[in-house]
């Protein structure tokens, strides 16, 4: 049987006429291929959410810490001497010696220590407890599932830009 050339080698068969001998055609076919074509993306799925909670409390505590202060005792020492020219402040034994002087009209002009100042610095210190308030903060982390497209979060507000107060 030989391919029916109106056809074209794909469908049916006629039979040869007897007289006719059938020769060896070489019957051409199409085979149909596939190709699959491969696409390579991304896309933003959500797999939860996490809401952070900050609470702020107060908690009373007791601190202790040292507090230094400086003060100045003064003494005042009177003395009275005749001096050619006024003395330069100085240091003697941890005491700063500060000198005064005045001029005085005598028939002649002379200069006269009249006094020194004296100062010693006492430095102190002392414990001090004080209960104060300070604020601590703690943060709560929680999972939840992912949200339907469209569907506002829950305890989520939506504002209407206005400045106003939020509508839930």
């Amino acid at each position: 049987m030989s391919p029916d050339r109106n056809t074209g080698g794909r469908g049916g068969s006629t039979a040869a006429p007897s007289g006719e001998r059938e020769a060896a055609e070489p019957v051409e076919q199409m085979i149909p291929l596939a190709k699959e074509v491969l696409r390579v993306g991304q896309r933003t799925v959500e797999t939860g959410r996490v809401r952070v909670s900050v609470t702020t409390e107060t908690a009373e505590e007791t601190v202790r810490e040292s507090l230094r202060t400086r003060r100045a005792e003064v003494q005042r020492v009177m003395l009275g001497h005749e001096v050619r020219e006024a003395p330069q402040a100085r240091e003697e034994d941890g005491v700063l010696v500060i000198p005064v002087v005045e001029e005085i009209l005598v028939v002649e002009k002379r200069l006269v220590l009249k006094e020194e100042i004296r100062l010693r610095f006492v430095d102190t210190e002392e414990t001090v407890e004080q209960t104060v308030e300070r604020r601590v903060q703690r943060a709560t982390v929680a999972r939840t599932p992912p949200q339907e497209a469209g569907e506002p979060a829950p305890g989520t507000a939506t504002m209407n830009g206005n400045n106003e107060e939020p509508k839930p």
